[in-house]
């Protein structure tokens, strides 16, 4: 079994006998395993649990059509996407590949496997034989690095970015560190040679923009585009409406459901729920708060839940006054009853928030205490950075979902006792979204999406230079340590850097992390396959419908 194991990965031995000791959980086992290169059957075998993640359940008859309540957002450039909404249409046009499950497992999807070098440097990515676009074009190694290359190209701007440029850029970011860091092997084979290790290769894969789309269309998406996905657009309209219809020769499993429609309803959480109580809709791409006791009487709904690392970042800018003063930053944070956030925001549903933006729900997770509130103790700081008299500032926020309003007045209410007087300046949506990450924006109050690694996050909104770095936030100590952990197997050594890392940004970082969400989505009962994602992922190809 060890010598079968080393074929795959040499560390794979190490982390059986760290499951068999009761050194590593099953779910730290799951994770690390089938990211070194170990198929997801035999890791949820040697686990001795029923394998989850790709099984699709059984289903209904084929045919028919399902409608879901979803803002239909502006599709445009795939690699530039920065919400899930435009990558749940998309990503029933094209694949990714690789797919983490709802249990946080990565699997290869376009890819047949990968292959990891001891020292985590070089990747193998090998490609599936035979799939096709849907123009009937064979996907091949080149489709793939054309993607790749302009993921990384800065002027495209994609966040994939944030996530490879410790290993696969040069220092600056601005290009890749060698001119065969992506090389093509064969037809089938892509290679990264890194010049650093990373372990969460395969999740970054699966990152939303990551989609895997077909050169000649340049880097647009819309109605007709080329992919190799189940389905494809047919109608497509912002604000209103998008349908897919199923395509023949899909390399996978044929999908049941012959069309999927998402419904844009806006803002309106009555209209979403009244669509779902009179069946105009079969769902809704997630609940909120407010619909929550309303949903639970639907006696034709189920509603799906998860705990996630999904939160709103309350983030501080240090190029701006007070902000540049990591004392002031301490003291928003120590000024805040997270365990009471929850309660008020979300009804208690989730976690109370950790301002180092790594979550319990994270495999390296590292418990260095709870930042419990400290009104008097935030009010010293506040005094020892100059603001004996306490300060006054703004917080950009948008209204969108309720919860966020209502949680930025609960912190503004606990701020005002500590000294600190921030006013509202609540925008709507579009408009936040359009200044969410530049530079002037001192203060605001910004959703992230879960990850399944704690790392990934840290890399996409804190790292020094990253696209999705709204605080601007540049912080050498961080990136050295961030880099270190995402090189490191044993998961042990790997929480001690983490320890580090959240250490650093409770005493200096820029965030403001209020709770941890459990999302749910409701969903009629008739639906069958559907799986209740911590991103809010949909794969309409699993679904199907009982009459």
């Amino acid at each position: 079994m060890a010598e079968d194991l080393k074929t795959i990965h040499s560390y794979l031995p190490t982390l059986v006998d760290q499951l068999e000791a009761g050194k590593l959980d099953r779910r730290e086992f799951l994770r690390t395993s089938t990211l070194l290169g170990l198929s997801a059957t035999a890791a949820y075998a040697l686990a001795g649990v029923p394998e989850q993640g790709m099984v699709a359940p059984a289903r209904a008859a084929d045919g028919g059509t399902i409608r879901i309540s979803m803002r239909v957002m502006p599709l445009e450039s795939p690699h530039t996407y920065s919400w899930v909404q435009d990558s749940n249409i998309t990503r029933q046009v094209c694949d990714y590949l690789t797919r983490t499950g709802p249990d946080n497992v990565t699997e290869p999807w376009l890819l047949e496997k990968w292959v990891a070098s001891d020292d985590l440097k070089t990747w193998d990515l090998i490609l599936k034989k035979g799939i096709t676009w849907s123009n009937g074009d064979e996907l091949t190694a080149e489709h793939v690095i054309w993607n790749m290359k302009r993921w990384v190209d800065p002027k495209v701007g994609s966040s994939i970015l944030g996530l490879v440029q410790g290993y696969l850029m040069n220092d600056e970011g601005t290009a890749l560190w060698n001119a065969d860091a992506i090389e093509k092997v064969d037809d089938y084979t892509i290679r990264l040679n890194a010049r650093s290790p990373q372990l969460a290769v395969p999740e970054h894969l699966f990152h939303y923009p990551a989609l895997i789309i077909h050169p000649s269309e340049n880097g647009a998406f819309g109605v007709g585009s080329i992919g190799t996905g189940a389905y494809a657009l047919t109608e497509y309209e912002v604000g209103k409406k998008a349908v897919l219809k199923r395509r023949d020769g899909y390399w996978g499993k044929p999908a049941a459901i012959e069309t999927v429609e998402f419904i844009d309803h806006g803002d309106d959480a009555a209209a979403q729920v009244a669509a779902l109580a009179s069946g105009q809709v079969h769902g809704l791409l997630e609940g909120s708060t407010a619909q929550y006791s309303a949903l639970q009487k639907l006696p034709n709904v189920e509603l799906h839940s998860v705990v996630t690392a999904d939160t709103a970042v309350a983030r501080m800018q240090p190029s701006h006054k007070p902000w540049d003063d990591a004392r002031v930053r301490k003291a928003m944070r120590m000024a805040l009853d997270t365990e009471k956030l929850l309660q008020v925001a979300q009804l208690g549903l989730g976690r109370p928030g950790e301002h180092h933006h790594v979550a319990e729900v994270h495999p390296e997770y590292a418990d260095v205490g709870f930042m419990k509130q400290d009104t008097e103790g935030a009010r010293k700081l506040l005094a020892e950075a100059g603001y004996p008299d306490g300060l006054d500032t703004e917080i950009v926020c948008k209204g969108d979902p309720e919860w966020e309003p209502i949680c930025v007045q609960a912190m503004v209410q606990m701020w005002e006792k500590a000294g600190a007087r921030v006013k509202i300046n609540l925008i709507p949506s579009a408009q936040y979204w359009e200044i969410w990450n530049k530079p002037n924006v001192p203060f605001a109050f910004t959703q992230w999406s879960h990850r399944p690694l704690g790392i990934m996050v840290l890399g996409l909104a804190y790292r020094t230079g990253a696209p999705w770095n709204e605080t601007h936030f540049s912080n050498k100590r961080f990136d050295e340590l961030l880099a270190k952990a995402e090189g490191i197997l044993d998961l042990d050594e790997r929480r001690e850097v983490m320890a580090e890392i959240e250490t650093l940004m409770l005493e200096e970082g820029p965030a403001i992390i209020p709770l941890w969400r459990a999302v749910f989505a409701p969903m009629d009962k008739r639906v069958k396959g559907f799986r209740m994602h911590p991103t809010l992922y949909v794969f309409c190809e699993e679904w199907s419908l009982e009459a």
